[in-house]
């Protein structure tokens, strides 16, 4: 099996985690940001004439970030919409790579995905700047040990568009 070069630079270190806010929120420049790109990647796949693989990805940041964020146990995944999130995104991305047109979810996709986004977006204005850096830390570290092949047992699957 051939292992893929690992390249892209963490978002945050060690240090900016440490130094971040036990108590506060991320700034809220920083919030909205992140969600604006969130949003704005799923408004995309849901109506645009051609999404793009960089909207695929700021909507599978989100819902890996959650997954952590619920691996953590920070959050809970009342609903059972996580799951689902996950596998219309991977199906979507799956779909994609083998020539489809576009990256499209379907109905259910959208649906679980727009529901665990709208919980991303609750978390991150209450859930402290240190431990949202440190999720996002941990986050970034299981993407890259997935992609030299150290998968999890309930991984589904790492699609890099």
């Amino acid at each position: 099996m051939k292992r893929r070069k690992i390249t892209a630079t963490p978002t945050y270190s060690l240090i900016d985690e440490m130094t971040a806010s036990p108590t506060e929120p991320l700034p809220e420049a920083t919030r909205r940001h992140q969600l604006t790109r969130m949003w704005a990647g799923l408004a995309s796949i849901e109506k645009a004439a051609a999404p793009t693989p960089e909207d695929w990805r700021v909507c599978s940041d989100a819902v890996n970030l959650m997954e952590t964020l619920v691996d953590m146990y920070i959050v809970e995944d009342n609903s059972g919409l996580l799951q689902d999130a996950i596998e219309a995104l991977a199906l979507s991305g799956r779909r994609h790579l083998k020539g489809g047109a576009s990256i499209r979810l379907d109905a259910q996709g959208i649906q679980a995905v727009r529901a665990v986004l709208e919980d991303y977006a609750a978390v991150i204005e209450q859930v402290s700047a240190r431990t949202m850096i440190h999720c996002h830390r941990r986050t970034e570290r299981q993407i890259r040990e997935i992609l030299m092949g150290r998968k999890r047992p309930h991984d589904i699957e790492i699609i890099n568009l």
